[in-house]
């Protein structure tokens, strides 16, 4: 998988918009990063997945997937080794890290009304 295939199944979900984080691309929704490329270097992304689905998927593909380094990684931080990733797998990965952004994003507050005058 290259990077810009990474990037298109990214930006194919619903409300995505590609940012930048520390000098690296990332991809948000419902005002989270759920997932970024080119970190540490152009061969990896990362998607930000729930501590069971990280767990499953780094013990089915533990040649695409492995945990990020430090608190990220316990976190839901999970590195994509884009070189031996296949597009199926990675589309799985990139909607559950997309449903558990818009699952933890807080609700916006209603704006008061501007009384009339």
């Amino acid at each position: 998988m290259t990077n810009n295939e990474f990037r298109a199944m990214a930006l194919n979900l619903g409300g995505v918009a590609e940012s930048s984080h520390m000098n690296h691309p990332d991809f948000r929704a419902h005002g989270k990063i759920f997932a970024t490329l080119g970190y540490p270097d152009a061969s990896w992304g990362m998607v930000k997945l729930a501590p069971q689905d990280q767990k499953h998927f780094i013990e089915l593909h533990p040649r695409i997937f492995s945990l990020a380094k430090g608190a990220w990684g316990l976190q839901g931080s999970t590195m994509v080794q884009l070189d031996a990733a296949r597009p199926d797998v990675i589309s799985q990965a990139l909607d559950l890290a997309w449903q558990n952004s818009a699952a933890t994003a807080k609700p916006r507050k209603a704006r008061k009304a501007a009384s009339p005058r």
